[in-house]
């Protein structure tokens, strides 16, 4: 897959789920099986506004040749796939996520992004 693609498809997916979080917090959190609460909404907005701009900054990031700059944005981006792996996994493992299809599929996405980020960190590829 080009760069530009993978991160177009990572555009989108922070734009949507950051967009989710902001304007339905207490859902998004029901959908993992979490009670909702007023603290949890706002820490969840919070972390909607970060995604959505990780997203704009990965849809700036997109058309810009290799060089260094590209390569801190991707391997930062892999060490934060990779540290928010576990969070979810151990938080199901400990019953604050109930739901287990509230945490699988975005382990799985921390996961492959995660391994995606490292190697256009460390592969020089075209545009």
């Amino acid at each position: 897959m080009q760069r530009t693609t993978f991160l177009g498809v990572v555009t989108a997916i922070a734009l949507g789920v950051g967009a989710c979080a902001v304007l339905v917090p207490t859902q998004f959190l029901a959908s993992k099986g979490i009670q909702g609460n007023p603290a949890a909404a706002v820490w969840m907005r919070e972390v909607g506004v970060a995604l959505l701009a990780f997203g704009v900054m990965a849809l700036r990031m997109r058309t810009l040749p290799d060089g260094p700059a590209l390569r801190a944005f991707m391997l930062g981006n892999a060490v934060l796939q990779w540290g928010l792996l576990p969070i979810e996994v151990l938080a199901y493992q400990g019953g604050v996520i109930t739901e287990f299809w509230g945490m699988a599929p975005n382990s799985a996405l921390h996961a492959v992004l995660g391994a995606a980020f490292l190697y256009y960190a460390f592969t020089k590829r075209p545009i």
